[in-house]
């Protein structure tokens, strides 16, 4: 190699050197801010954990302890609250909601999408309208209704005001409108009616929507405590936060060991699910962006 060439390489080499020094120290910050955030997001669900775990008479509002671990706390809220019936009447009603919100807001996201109908523009604007009136709003016209059919006190009243879902058509349209055209034109093609479209092409291939909006449906409705504190009258159909918050009211005899202890087992459930779907959560999510 000539002097030349050398004198030339040198500075390339010395630029890549310092590109890949400035990239490796990016990558660090951003790792770091990462963890700092991940830190600050969990440190409520460490502190109550830690309050569960700690001695009444160690504990304090506003502190915890870091010795003496007890599991009697937990103990004294399991005995205290139904959590079987409470679980089972939770798991009822978010599976119900998620199934029937599917049922619904798939076709109407496809029609959306991909079908040519007169005021689509308008329909789509109604949906995005929906997006901005809060539950607040609809909560005693709702409350009216189906105190006028007798349906309070019962897993249909949790379930009907919730089987539409504005937010589930537009995240369904988004990702219908994503897929390639070709995709549908073999399906016609193929002879394929506007039902099995949904259900055998468009159902498929939307299945990162669907994880993100599992996560989303079970995450709302089992936090949910507005509607069962309208509808319920007694805990014949109660769910977790209904439970929660009559175990946690001011004329409850618990502690604040065991509301802790409380919160945490309805904590639980949901951070189990999120460590099921969460692989299928991020790869979906990949594989959408790169398919963009």
């Amino acid at each position: 190699m000539s002097t030349t060439a050398v004198t030339e390489v040198r500075p390339r080499l010395a630029r890549r050197w310092a590109g890949d020094k400035r990239g490796i120290w990016v990558r660090w910050s951003l790792r770091a801010g990462l963890a700092a955030g991940a830190v600050f997001m969990l440190t409520p669900f460490l502190l109550m954990a830690l309050a569960a775990v700690t001695p009444d008479r160690r504990l304090k509002p506003g502190s915890v302890s870091l010795s003496g671990f007890t599991l009697a706390n937990f103990r004294q809220a399991w005995h205290d609250v139904d959590w079987p019936g409470l679980y089972l009447h939770t798991v009822v009603v978010v599976v119900v909601v998620f199934a029937a919100q599917v049922l619904t807001s798939l076709p109407a996201g496809y029609a959306l999408a991909r079908l040519r109908f007169r005021n689509r523009k308008l329909s789509f604007w109604t949906v995005m309208l929906c997006l901005a009136i809060p539950p607040q709003v609809t909560g005693i016209p709702v409350f009216y209704a189906l105190s006028k059919v007798n349906l309070l006190d019962s897993y249909t009243a949790l379930v009907l005001p919730s089987v539409g879902s504005a937010f589930g058509i537009f995240l369904f349209r988004q990702f219908v409108l994503s897929l390639p055209q070709s995709v549908f034109d073999a399906a016609r093609l193929d002879r394929v009616g506007p039902i099995a479209m949904v259900w055998r092409i468009v159902l498929p291939n939307v299945r990162p929507a669907l994880a993100a909006f599992a996560v989303f449906t079970v995450v709302g409705h089992w936090n949910d405590l507005y509607w069962p504190s309208m509808l319920l009258r007694s805990d014949q159909v109660a769910t977790v936060p209904y439970g929660i918050a009559r175990y946690a009211a001011p004329e409850s005899l618990s502690t604040y060991g065991t509301q802790m202890a409380a919160a945490t087992l309805a904590t639980l459930p949901l951070l189990i699910f999120f460590l099921l779907v969460q692989r299928q959560l991020v790869r979906g999510i990949a594989l959408t962006n790169g398919g963009e």
